[in-house]
């Protein structure tokens, strides 16, 4: 576990702060990767969080949102103590067991889940494992269904 202090910094509307470079080298070398999503988890000013280092704009950022660290748009400028290392929990979303089973009975859509990208599987996934109504969670399995069959819009996007 590493810890340092860093400034509350933010881009847009969000806030985050820069990871040092030798921290972030160890998270990487533990990670087996420097590039894309990196799942961290720790502690902010003593309260745990589980976050994901993000590279944008050619830094990596340790985005901090309001569940880590109450009003963090409003503390811009603060000094935080921060403490890091790379996430080893599995952190996949099994797809809810009526999704699997509605792509088992069409190929053609099923064929077509498995050609998208992971991102769009996962926010496929994510969307309807957090329904909580059968009567939802059916009505939303049979929009994906028409999604990836071409017929209609899911999840705010246009046929796959």
């Amino acid at each position: 576990m590493h810890q340092f202090k860093a400034p509350l910094d933010i881009i847009g509307i969000n806030p985050f702060v820069y990871v040092p470079v030798a921290i972030l080298e160890d998270i990487f070398v533990k990670a087996g990767k420097n590039k894309g999503h990196i799942p961290v988890c720790g502690m902010i000013n003593h309260q745990n969080y589980k976050q994901t280092l993000v590279k944008y704009a050619g830094e990596w950022r340790l985005y901090i949102n309001t569940k880590m660290l109450k009003n963090s748009p409003k503390r811009i400028g603060e000094m935080v103590h921060i403490t890091v290392q790379y996430d080893t929990d599995d952190r996949s979303i099994k797809p809810h067991p009526k999704f699997t089973e509605a792509l088992a009975e069409n190929p053609e859509a099923e064929k077509i889940f498995l050609a998208l990208p992971p991102y769009l599987q996962k926010e496929i996934i994510r969307y309807i494992s957090g329904l909580k109504s059968e009567e939802s969670i059916n009505r939303n399995i049979a929009k994906a269904i028409d999604f990836l069959l071409g017929k209609g819009r899911f999840v705010g996007r246009d046929k796959p």
